[in-house]
């Protein structure tokens, strides 16, 4: 593999593999390959299961559902299986995220336009405020807001009915929700990355969906470099069509995704231009690491925030990456795949505490 020039700027705000969701991921804001059953959705076996057993005594007592909070990495279909839930039920939803909710005004007027069994769908939910979270507390346990108007002498505080509804809340840091709130939720389902195979099959369905021809080698090429996240496949599915259509009468072949995905410089662990090129800053600069992720990112002129949230999680996961006290250290598989030799001197272990307390 050449070496890349560290000249170049990174292109962080077209990357075609961000998991963040961009308007191109949700078309004239209905998103056409999302499924809208959990028997059409495809893979996190577990959680459908569950799920199904969930919804359906809910609907034989008659009752709304327990509030669900669903985590993990974006991009794995946490806003889909909201709707998903709301269609199972039978019910309406409605989208919000926890930073759009910034007054507890703002969460009272979505609370109080619910109708009975109805589904709330906050995404982000651990970037609420503190003040909306109080707000919620009674929300989500007694169905019953407590409004307060005016102040001084002049202040008055009405109470509130709310129709039972269901809270969905989504989040990728379930870390940061607070223990009141995660607590009120009853059912807590984890969404794990998935296996190529099965976005092997997520491709060949968006493909039926958009009228693109694809054989299964295609489908499974593309699968394999979209990071185990469907929204990084349906988005590759686009740009390989075009592709295809150019170069192999339309038809997405395992070569003709092969040489697309090439083109755009993702390689067969889904790896981007900007991902390689911080790897390969860590092995040329600070011979493999450590190196502090504030001196990194002013060598790669990047922010030091997008590289802890944006590129070290797929790196940290597919092993490529190891955080040690001292900072971030290359790993011998990185090295390998890059086509560098492993720096001498550098380990990959965490260094051990001395026993202070041995004679």
């Amino acid at each position: 593999m050449s070496k890349m020039e560290f000249s170049e700027e990174f292109d962080f705000e077209n990357r075609i593999v961000d998991v963040s969701e961009i308007p191109e991921d949700a078309a004239d804001g209905d998103n056409p390959l999302r499924p809208k059953t959990l028997d059409d959705y495809i893979g996190q076996d577990k959680v459908k299961e569950n799920l199904k057993v969930f919804i359906e005594a809910a609907k034989i007592r008659g009752e709304s559902l327990d509030h669900v909070l669903l985590y993990g990495p974006p991009g794995l279909g946490k806003t889909t299986l909201a709707g998903i839930i709301a269609n199972e039920l039978g019910v309406s939803v409605r989208i919000t995220s926890g930073p759009a909710i910034e007054k507890p005004g703002d969460l009272a007027a979505l609370l109080t336009n619910l109708n009975q069994g109805d589904v709330l769908f906050i995404d982000e939910i651990h970037r609420l405020s503190r003040a909306v979270e109080e707000i919620l507390y009674p929300s989500m346990e007694d169905f019953a807001i407590d409004i307060i108007t005016g102040k001084g002498q002049m202040a008055a505080s009405y109470h509130l009915p709310l129709p039972k509804f269901t809270l969905v809340g989504a989040t990728t840091r379930a870390g940061q929700l607070t223990a009141p709130l995660r607590d009120r939720f009853g059912v807590v389902l984890r969404l794990e990355l998935y296996s190529p195979e099965e976005l092997a099959q997520i491709v060949t369905r968006s493909a039926g969906i958009l009228g693109i021809k694809i054989v299964h080698d295609g489908a499974l090429e593309i699968a394999l470099r979209s990071r185990g996240t469907p929204r990084i496949a349906n988005r590759l599915l686009k740009r390989v069509r075009d592709f295809a259509q150019v170069i192999s009468d339309g038809i997405i072949t395992a070569e003709s995704a092969k040489t697309a995905l090439d083109r755009l410089e993702i390689d067969e662990l889904g790896l981007d231009r900007n991902d390689r090129r911080m790897l390969e800053a860590i092995i040329r600069f600070y011979n493999g690491g450590p190196v502090g992720v504030e001196t990194l990112a002013a060598a790669i002129g990047e922010e030091a925030v997008t590289i802890e949230d944006v590129y070290e999680p797929y790196l940290l996961q597919i092993g490529f990456l190891s955080r040690t006290p001292r900072g971030r250290c290359i790993t011998a598989e990185a090295c390998r795949h890059l086509g560098y030799d492993f720096p001498k001197g550098i380990s990959n272990a965490m260094p051990v505490q001395p026993n202070l307390f041995n004679e």
